[in-house]
């Protein structure tokens, strides 16, 4: 038989991260978040309403990205409220994977804001169209004061929790977009041309896109189960191979459940002479203190039981 081994260092840690300390932390995550989500929805419903009573399609295209910060708060916030219901029998990897739909769902949402303001723009420079710029002026100064309180309540929390950090980074992002609407409004004040407010809106939109571009990658590349960013499976297996008592490594397996939650599946072949249970336990520290991964599965075999399966499992 084969012995196998679930790494109890990367339970352990789970369940400290369950403690009194987390839940004070994430109380307040909850709450800064909340207040952050109330000030940018408000926003943003202005933004909206500023761009078609104004005419500003920079205004727009800048709300098309204020949108992208509404749903990344509200997909943070849910993260942590959804994503800390236990597993059980039907979800045995709990509901992490709700923060990566939402995600995806939000990038896709915004492609198709972005394409729609990118053929708005055309016709406006086809045909342009008088703007106000006092008031698109007003709108934008009122997001980036909004931008500014949102990064001030979000920046406690970035350090310690990715999810507050990517919505500390969406926000900031978002005051780039408030300081170029800013200057287009500014411009077409003083020079009266129009067809500023075009470009701005594409050049908002050429801001946007790239990133969300990157956001969906990230999340088609976790619902496929791929290897997580930033790690590489042959540099994992080799340094699995050097560790003391491995003799060979196969069927090995790197992905995550959601952004911050990587699993790790591994067949390691006995050197002669290892200790099976030393071996699992020098292979899950490595895993955990190398690469972050907290939660792992280890089998271990000798290399007789490991050859008439090799040819049917992953290498």
């Amino acid at each position: 038989m084969h012995d196998h081994s679930t790494h109890a260092q990367g339970h352990g840690h789970s369940q400290g991260h369950g403690g009194g300390h987390h839940d004070h932390t994430a109380g307040a995550d909850v709450r800064s978040l909340r207040w952050a989500l109330a000030l940018t929805a408000f926003y943003l419903l202005a933004e909206v309403a500023g761009a078609f009573w104004f005419n500003s399609l920079a205004l727009l295209s800048d709300a098309a990205h204020m949108m992208t910060d509404v749903a990344a708060l509200a997909i943070a916030l849910a993260a942590i409220s959804i994503g800390a219901r236990p597993a059980d029998d039907r979800r045995t990897f709990g509901y992490k994977r709700f923060e990566i739909l939402a995600a995806a769902f939000n990038a896709l949402l915004l492609f198709a804001v972005a394409i729609y303001v990118l053929v708005e723009a055309v016709q406006r420079f086809r045909t342009p169209q008088p703007i106000e710029s006092t008031g698109m002026l007003a709108i934008a100064v009122l997001g980036l004061v909004v931008n500014i309180a949102s990064m001030r309540l979000l920046s406690a929390g970035r350090e310690g929790s990715l999810n507050m950090k990517g919505a500390y980074l969406e926000v900031w992002a978002d005051a780039v977009g408030s300081v170029g609407v800013i200057a287009g409004a500014l411009a077409i004040r003083y020079t009266g041309r129009a067809w500023i407010d075009p470009v701005v809106a594409i050049g908002i939109g050429l801001w946007v896109v790239p990133r969300t571009w990157v956001l969906l990658r990230d999340t088609v590349n976790v619902l496929l189960e791929g290897v997580p960013g930033g790690m590489n499976l042959p540099d994992i297996r080799a340094g699995i191979g050097g560790i003391a008592g491995v003799g060979g490594v196969h069927d090995l397996h790197v992905w995550s459940v959601s952004s911050d939650a990587v699993n790790c599946t591994v067949h390691v072949e006995l050197a002669g002479g290892a200790d099976a249970d030393g071996v699992r336990h020098a292979v899950a520290a490595w895993l955990a203190a190398r690469h972050g991964i907290g939660h792992s599965t280890i089998q271990t075999e000798t290399a007789a039981q490991a050859c008439g399966h090799r040819d049917h499992l992953h290498p």
